[in-house]
């Protein structure tokens, strides 16, 4: 990490969280930021869902919810990048202030509510955006709808064409009565609404869904069973926690979804048994407390084809990707890996047990 993001890190830890992230957007968009460009090499490339990644870290959703950075995001040392949650029309989201810093456990708590600027305003940004790598929306559905099944659909319609994969997300902790959609019954309607949806498209687009941690054994082998059956393109592992266990900082009691290393270990064991669930079959994206190579390795040998990183961000910089990438590359390198996707699953095992 250079001097100049040290410092700027420590100036906008200065003010509240969703100010200075909004900040480092602008900063961002303005060119003020170093961009190294995609990270890549033989032992990087990764293929998921039938997407070619030059390297298999992605930006996790909710960094750029409304689409606003997409170029520079593409450049900052990512293999992809998702953007997003976007639901059909504008939404506030929950009262400010809605996001908390956890300095002891370098942790985040949020409880935005899928706040966006609607589907009508991202699409036309998505379009204009020249990527350097994949990039991805993540569907939403706003709080007030009659229908959100229908939303996620909806928000598909209008978007595809102008991304190259999708994520639904039921498993927001902060929009009410939404993670109920995880059942499996209610998950696979859901999910063939939207399926038909893509198949309408000129070009279908690979559909992940997005499950949260706080889930049993018995509901992860369920989700695992319904992906399979819809067809979907792979899942994303894991949202947010509801849990506080071993926290210390004084944010600790708000409520929202906990992101961070305090999330690692919960999301990866999920991870570890969607593998198994699975045979390995279905892509994975591991996602959860990652900040280090070694966390990616981690992820990768629970189950993951590519991971994403989000929180991490806040404490390290944008630079962490790059940083990550490279020493990723090294220590495949080091380990006489040809390619990273020679130890996907690998070590699920190691994350298994009998129950969460």
């Amino acid at each position: 990490m250079s001097l100049a993001e040290r410092l700027g890190l420590l100036a906008l830890r200065r003010i509240d969280p969703e100010t200075a992230h909004a900040l480092a957007l602008r900063g961002l968009r303005a060119g003020l930021v170093p961009l190294p460009g995609p990270v890549t090499s033989s032992r990087l490339t990764t293929k998921l869902a039938g997407m070619s990644l030059p390297n298999p870290l992605g930006l996790a959703a909710g960094f750029d919810k409304n689409a606003e950075a997409v170029e520079q995001l593409s450049r900052a040392g990512f293999g992809f990048v998702e953007v997003g949650a976007a639901t059909p029309r504008p939404q506030q989201g929950n009262p400010r202030p809605r996001l908390y810093r956890l300095p002891v456990e370098r942790a985040a708590i949020n409880r935005f509510g899928f706040n966006n600027q609607g589907i009508a305003a991202i699409v036309p940004r998505l379009d204009a955006a020249r990527p350097a790598v994949p990039v991805g929306l993540n569907l939403g559905a706003n709080k007030d709808s009659p229908d959100r099944a229908a939303d996620f659909a909806e928000v598909l319609r209008r978007a595809g064409p102008v991304v190259d994969f999708v994520t639904i997300n039921v498993s927001s902790p902060n929009t009410e009565k939404l993670r109920q959609l995880q059942g499996a019954d209610a998950l696979r309607g859901l999910i063939e609404g939207v399926q038909e949806a893509n198949e309408a498209l000129p070009v279908p687009r690979p559909v992940f869904l997005k499950i949260a941690p706080d889930l049993s054994t018995e509901e992860v082998a369920g989700i695992a069973a319904v992906a399979m059956d819809t067809r979907l393109a792979g899942i994303v592992a894991t949202n947010t926690t509801l849990s506080r266990d071993g926290l210390t900082s004084p944010a600790r009691r708000e409520t929202g979804g906990l992101s961070g290393p305090p999330l690692f270990a919960r999301s990866t064991r999920v991870l570890a048994r969607l593998s198994h669930e699975t045979g390995g079959a279905l892509p994975l994206i591991g996602v959860g407390g990652v900040r280090s190579a070694e966390d990616v390795l981690a992820k990768v040998g629970a189950g993951a084809s590519a991971v994403q990183l989000y929180t991490a961000l806040a404490w390290e910089g944008l630079s962490l990707a790059a940083r990550i990438a490279w020493d990723l590359d090294s220590r495949l390198a080091g380990l006489g890996i040809g390619n990273v996707s020679e130890i996907v699953g690998t070590r699920r095992g190691d994350w298994l047990g009998p129950d969460f």
